[in-house]
């Protein structure tokens, strides 16, 4: 049996929370489900770090991925970290020609700003043939930025190897939305304006800054989450129907949704707020003003939430409602979608005040059926009947399924250029909005649902 190719994973920004938190223990899990597979790290950062604490680092990512044998015991002899400044073309390149390897994956754990300057840097010296460029998210920080930025990574390899990660894309509840949608007949004749009325996608977390305000501050819920997660959410709901899931089919029905998507009135169809201090858990939460590292000049928000219309046959008029945010009183990282009433519900039947909907949870895996059913006590008092089943978890984090992709150059967990452009045009009016406060900043407790009034405060 001929070998396998060798392949090297470079991270840069090695250093950094991203890396130890999400990274190393994406490819232990990776490593553990697919033991066969090869790969060395290499991670490199300005910061200095002993050939020691390197090794502790990944060799704690494999302890917590339950990760052994042949592979771990590869890995860790093969690892290593360079003090290297990936912006000096001289630094840059000597790291490269210190990695001898068939594929070399180069993976930016930085800052945008700082991923821009360093693939300045890479035009300029080039990189080994067939190389892989893997890009953290937010993808530049405007549409203007990502258009520089896309045309700049494009100089240095084909489209078809740059991978723009959202890991979002690992998650198998997120995949298994064309699974659920397009295997079952129950559900795709009602896929539409007809039948229904809007569709919400929420992710409310109950996590604060966690020492990220370095990086929060500087994007908030919109960037962070909505314009980077949400709306390729939303895209996979809203796709028309697939010939296949291959990479062409894919990434073309996700860039049709998103050409077709706005925000049709950036003032009356987004809202923003900030959380005040309160508690969550018996955990005392101070004034997001007040955190570590805030500047409150910037005006930053940790709640926010947008009305997307997308203007095709299919979903015209049909509101889809994104919403993000920090310090809420409970975790909500679903999608639902909410039916029409029914046109004619005969007399005698009382009771109906809720129309049906379906709830895709993607932390846990699940989904549930929420149908209207002829009561247990009066059959003709109509009830609500909830059918719950459980959605096949993958044996990898979301960074594993990613970084496996990524290795297998499959570009499918990927966003493809022009994605990454269109998010941003879709929410840069409402971006202009609130920098010219024609959105007032409301605020709410942490720990609460939500400021008063809002409709998706509901559970």
């Amino acid at each position: 049996m001929a070998p396998q190719p060798s392949t090297t994973l470079l991270i840069l920004g090695a250093s950094g929370d991203l890396t130890g938190r999400l990274l190393l223990p994406g490819i232990a899990t990776l490593l553990r489900a697919q033991p066969s597979r090869r790969v060395e790290i290499v991670g490199a950062d300005l910061r200095e770090l002993t050939a020691d604490d390197w090794h502790d680092r990944v060799r704690t990512a494999l302890e917590v991925g339950e990760t052994q044998g042949a592979a771990a015991k590869a890995l860790l002899a093969t690892t290593r970290y360079v003090a290297s400044d990936a912006t000096d073309p001289v630094s840059l390149q000597a790291l490269l020609d210190s990695i001898a390897c068939d594929r070399l994956v180069i993976y930016f754990a930085l800052p945008p700003h700082v991923s821009e300057r360093v693939c300045g840097t890479l035009e300029r010296i080039g990189v080994p043939e067939g190389t892989i460029l893997a890009i953290e998210k937010p993808f530049g920080d405007s549409l203007e930025s990502a258009r520089r930025l896309n045309a700049l990574v494009t100089r240095i390899v084909p489209e078809e190897r740059i991978f723009r990660i959202d890991h979002f894309l690992g998650l198998h509840t997120v995949l298994n939305l064309l699974g659920l949608r397009f295997t079952n007949r129950l559900l795709e004749p009602t896929w539409d304006r007809d039948s229904i009325e809007r569709v919400e996608i929420l992710y409310d977390e109950t996590v604060t800054l966690e020492g990220r305000a370095g990086y929060y501050d500087r994007n908030g819920a919109l960037r962070d989450m909505i314009q980077s997660h949400l709306l390729q959410i939303m895209a996979l709901i809203a796709i028309e129907p697939l010939a296949s899931v291959g990479e062409r089919d894919l990434r073309d029905a996700i860039g049709q949704v998103l050409r077709a998507a706005s925000v049709v009135d950036p003032v009356e169809h987004s809202r923003r707020a900030r959380y005040t201090a309160g508690d969550i858990d018996g955990r005392e939460v101070p004034d997001y003003v007040a955190e570590e590292g805030v500047d409150p000049g910037l005006g930053t928000e940790t709640l926010a939430e947008v009305q997307v219309e997308i203007a095709n046959p299919r979903w015209a008029g049909v509101p889809f409602v994104l919403r993000s945010g920090k310090s809420l009183a409970g975790v909500r990282k679903r999608a639902i979608v909410h039916w029409k009433a029914p046109a004619h519900v005969p007399k005698g039947l009382a009771g109906r005040d809720t129309a049906d909907r379906l709830v895709i949870d993607f932390k846990p895996d699940g989904f549930e059926l929420h149908l209207t059913t002829n009561g247990k006590g009066d059959p003709f008092t109509l009830e609500q009947t909830v059918l719950r089943g459980e959605l096949g978890g993958g044996a990898l984090l979301p960074y594993g399924e990613v970084l496996g992709a990524i290795l297998d150059a499959d570009p499918r967990l990927a966003v493809r250029g022009d994605a990454a452009e269109e998010c941003w045009r879709i929410i840069e009016p409402v971006l202009a909005a609130w920098k010219a406060d024609a959105v007032p900043m409301q605020e709410y407790r942490a720990g609460s649902a939500g400021p008063r009034g809002w409709r998706t405060n509901e559970r």
